[in-house]
């Protein structure tokens, strides 16, 4: 039985794993995933209220938007997540939001790490969270993966989906595998870095405002407002509303550096601005993305690049083509693709 280890319970982890178990049903593969957090999801990560695990919010991606290029290519996805209610209309009024002609958008009842989820379910994989990778061995034709909790262990097969400044941090054999052209093109490879700050509140609690999410323009801190039940149309007097709050590219890298709740104060103090009726949450939660959007891809986008074929190591996520849903596909598509080869 080949041993497949996935680095990376993101979106392009998660269905690099569903596809590989639906590609190869006759091949035994024991697929395992490892992850450095606590929970599934990545950069489409759900967050629950300390107070009330009900209560949720999305930190990281808001909604899915499928565009006319990708509406055909990659339909079976789209109807696939809409059948298992994964997916659902955005119907919710988004002030500022710019609607381009032919595209639809998407939000998910059960937060954005539903999606990921999903896949994590249809593959059947081993999934193991607090599992930060530091380093990979070439040892007897296998691969011999490190990380922080002190164990390692072996694989036929390693897919790496993390961000590319993680995978250029990693130490031991690979240092040498990846060549100087290769290095050079993985750290031209580019992301913005943003705060995100979750609002949890307590059931009855009422946030009167017009609309479900609004676009800022005019503030030198915040860019996004959610209140994000009511985007995802799952108001419910049994459960508390929950506001999610994303900063500007500009204020996430001036601050990237500082002490998080200096950050969350400064977020809150804007906040208060913007909306001066916003009740007192019970819990709030500061999320730093450091490694939010892809800003430069990986040259050409090639969804992934092999670094080694005997035994397989690969590297794939949306640093290789572009930080939307339907990149995370093609770059999953492409990881299996290059994988029929050796499997």
């Amino acid at each position: 039985m080949a041993r497949v280890l996935i680095v990376g319970a993101g979106l392009t982890g998660s269905l690099c794993a569903a596809l590989l178990r639906k590609e190869f049903p006759q091949r035994p593969l024991h697929i395992v995933l490892w992850d450095k957090a606590r929970g599934a999801g990545g950069r489409m990560a759900t967050s629950r209220g300390f107070h009330d695990p009900k209560c949720t919010v999305d930190l990281g991606a808001q909604y899915v938007t499928r565009v006319p290029d990708y509406a055909e290519k990659h339909q079976s996805f789209y109807e696939d997540l809409l059948t298992h209610g994964v997916l659902r209309p955005l119907t919710a009024p988004v002030e500022g939001m710019v609607v381009k002609e032919g595209t639809d958008n998407f939000v998910t009842p059960q937060g954005m790490s539903s999606i990921v989820k999903h896949y994590l379910k249809e593959s059947g994989a081993d999934i193991f969270y607090e599992h930060h990778v530091t380093q990979i061995y070439l040892k007897d034709g296998k691969w011999e993966v490190c990380n922080t909790t002190g164990s390692s262990d072996q694989f036929d097969i390693v897919i790496l989906t993390m961000p590319v400044p993680q995978i250029l941090q990693l130490q031991g054999d690979i240092v040498k595998i990846i060549n100087k052209s290769q290095r050079q093109q993985l750290e031209s490879v580019s992301y913005s870095s943003r705060y995100a700050l979750g609002l949890f509140y307590e059931a009855g609690t009422q946030i009167d405002v017009p609309w479900a999410a609004q676009y800022i323009s005019n503030n030198p801190c915040i860019r996004f407002i959610s209140i994000d039940n009511k985007k995802r149309n799952i108001e419910s007097s049994d459960i508390g509303p929950s506001v999610v709050v994303h900063t500007s590219v500009p204020f996430g890298t001036e601050h990237l550096e500082w002490d998080k709740e200096k950050v969350q104060q400064l977020i809150l103090e804007q906040l208060e601005e913007i909306i001066p009726s916003l009740p007192k949450p019970a819990s709030i939660k500061c999320q730093r993305w450091r490694y939010s959007q892809v800003t430069k891809a990986f040259p050409d986008c090639p969804g992934r690049i092999t670094l080694h074929t005997k035994p397989f190591l690969v590297c794939g996520g949306d640093g290789f083509i572009h930080s939307n849903f339907d990149g995370c596909i093609d770059s999953a598509m492409s990881i299996v693709e290059a994988l029929k080869s050796s499997l």
